[in-house]
């Protein structure tokens, strides 16, 4: 999988060969690794507006001293720990 960022949208190219831009949200560390939250926009621009609503997609950062990749979780168990991890952390600044 390719991948480059620019600004805070982030290229890729799907499955099936088609460029897929994602709107980097947030980078967060769960267990020492960083995972970022990435949500689909429609092209390489940011959207004029956030929308709490977007569907958000949660992938592991892997860095370098050059560059930085992202990657699918592919572990199962991984995945549950990492959402259930920023699941909790949403609840906790919620009751502040």
């Amino acid at each position: 999988m390719q991948e480059e960022i620019n600004s805070q949208i982030i290229k890729t190219i799907g499955e099936h060969g088609e460029e897929i831009y994602m709107k980097l949200q947030e980078v967060v560390n769960v267990g020492g690794k960083d995972y970022a939250l990435l949500s689909v926009v429609e092209d390489d621009t940011l959207p004029t507006s956030d929308n709490d609503e977007d569907e958000l997609i949660i992938m592991k950062m892997n860095k370098t001293e050059d560059e930085c990749t992202f990657e699918v979780i592919e572990d199962d168990d991984e995945f549950n720990f990492v959402a259930q991890a920023i699941t909790d952390s949403d609840d906790l600044e919620e009751e502040d």
